[in-house]
């Protein structure tokens, strides 16, 4: 599956296909392709020792990252 972000090219949005995967498929200029094209949602994951070290944060400073939060 490839990831490719919309860009804009005149009036028109355009997806690019990478050169490696042009290649692999055997793709030239005017061929045609099938898409399947929807919004994806990226979500960045915390590594779990990360996301461990920001909870105990959190439980230890709650109080004061809310007040800044209202700042």
């Amino acid at each position: 599956m490839i990831r490719q972000k919309v860009r804009k090219v005149g009036n028109s949005l355009v997806v690019t296909i990478p050169k490696d995967e042009a290649e692999r498929l055997n793709l030239s200029e005017g061929d045609l392709v099938d898409l399947d094209v929807h919004p994806l949602e990226v979500r960045p994951v915390m590594r779990p020792e990360v996301r461990a070290a920001a909870e105990r944060s959190w439980a230890r400073s709650e109080r004061a990252y809310r007040y800044l939060a209202d700042r």
